[in-house]
C-alpha cells in the first residue's frame, strides 16, 4: 500500500494531505465537521487494494492544516472552493469519485451542485443537504433520551454551560446511540475528535456539540439545488444515525437514480461498526460506476 503525505497550497493555506494506493480510480474524502480531521475515514485506505488511489485531507483549519485569518472564509461556500482546489492539485484534469462523511457529506453535494463535471460518483455517507432539517431530527433522537439525561441537558444549556462534565456525561449518551455505537472507540476516532476540540473551525461553524447547531452553518439548505446532480450517486446511513435515515431518504428523493443503503445495528461512523460490509458496499458501487 503506497502512502504519500504532504501539503498542498490551497489558496494561501497549508492544507495536510495523505494519498493511499496508486490505482487508476481517484477517490478524493471529506471529512465531517465541520472542524473533524481526516483520520476517522482511514478504513477507506483499504480501497486503494481494488485499483484505487485515495486521497484524504485535512480540511481549512482542521487537523494538521492552516486555517485562514479571515474568520469570514469559515464558510461552505469557501469550502467549495478549497475541494475543487485540492481535486485540481492531486489530479489535474481527471474526474474523481468524491466521498463525504457527515458535514462532508453536504460539502460533497454542494461541490456536485458546482463541479459535478470533475466528478464520476458521488458518496454520501451520513449527510445532509438541510442542517436545519438535520437539527430537527436530531432534536427527535435527543427527546428519545431517558428524562433525566434530558433534563441534565437542558440545566446547562440554559446557563450556556457546555463545558460542564455532568453536561459531557449526558452527550456522551448521545454519542454512544447514534455517533459511534462501540464500546471501545479506534484511536483514529478520538484523535478526529481532540483536533475538533482544540481549534476554532468546530465551535465556529458548527456549536458546542452535535446536536447543538448554532454555528454559521445552522441556516444552510441545499435541497432545493441538489436535483441538479446527474452523476451516479450512493447514499449510505446508519439505522441509529445522528444524521437519520430521514435526511438520507430527502437526499435520495431529490437525486434521480440515486441508490440508498440504510446500514443496520449502525450510526453514524459506520465504516468502524460495520467495516467488511460498509467497505465493499463503497467499493462495489464506485467499480460499477
Amino acid at each position: 500500500m503506497k502512502v504519500v503525505e504532504g501539503y498542498f497550497k490551497i489558496n494561501g493555506l497549508k492544507l495536510y494531505y495523505k494519498k493511499v494506493g496508486s490505482g487508476s480510480r481517484k477517490v478524493l474524502t471529506l471529512h465531517g465537521g465541520p472542524g473533524m480531521s481526516h483520520d476517522y475515514l482511514l478504513p477507506l485506505a483499504k480501497l486503494s487494494n481494488y485499483g484505487m488511489t485515495v486521497l484524504f485531507y485535512d480540511q481549512f483549519g482542521c487537523g494538521r492544516s492552516e486555517e485562514p485569518s479571515d474568520v469570514a472564509k469559515f464558510t461552505v461556500e469557501y469550502a467549495v472552493e478549497e475541494v475543487e482546489g485540492v481535486r485540481n492539485a492531486a489530479f489535474g484534469n481527471e474526474k474523481v469519485y468524491l466521498y463525504g462523511s457527515s458535514y462532508g457529506g453536504m460539502l460533497a453535494l454542494a461541490y456536485a451542485v458546482k463541479y459535478q463535471r470533475w466528478l464520476r460518483g458521488l458518496i454520501v455517507a451520513g449527510g445532509l443537504s438541510s442542517v436545519p432539517f438535520a437539527a430537527k431530527e436530531m432534536a427527535r433522537l435527543r427527546s428519545e433520551l431517558p428524562k433525566n439525561v434530558q433534563d441534565v441537558l437542558t440545566k446547562y444549556e440554559s446557563r450556556g454551560d457546555y463545558n460542564n462534565p455532568e453536561y459531557q456525561k449526558a452527550v456522551d449518551l448521545f454519542y454512544k446511540r447514534h455517533l459511534l455505537r462501540l464500546n471501545e472507540w479506534p484511536k483514529e476516532v478520538m484523535q478526529s475528535l481532540e483536533y475538533a476540540a482544540s481549534r476554532r473551525v468546530y465551535p465556529i461553524m458548527n456549536g458546542p456539540n452535535e446536536f447543538t447547531i448554532t454555528g454559521t452553518i445552522k441556516d444552510f439548505d441545499i435541497t432545493d439545488k441538489i436535483s441538479a446532480i446527474k452523476v451516479p450517486t450512493l447514499i449510505t446511513v446508519g439505522e441509529y444515525d445522528e444524521v437519520t435515515p430521514k435526511v438520507a431518504e430527502i437526499i435520495h428523493n431529490e437525486i434521480k437514480g440515486s441508490q440508498i443503503k440504510v446500514f443496520p445495528n449502525a450510526s453514524h461512523l459506520t465504516m468502524w461498526e460495520r467495516p467488511r460490509l460498509y467497505l465493499n458496499t463503497v467499493k462495489n458501487f464506485i467499480l460499477k460506476n
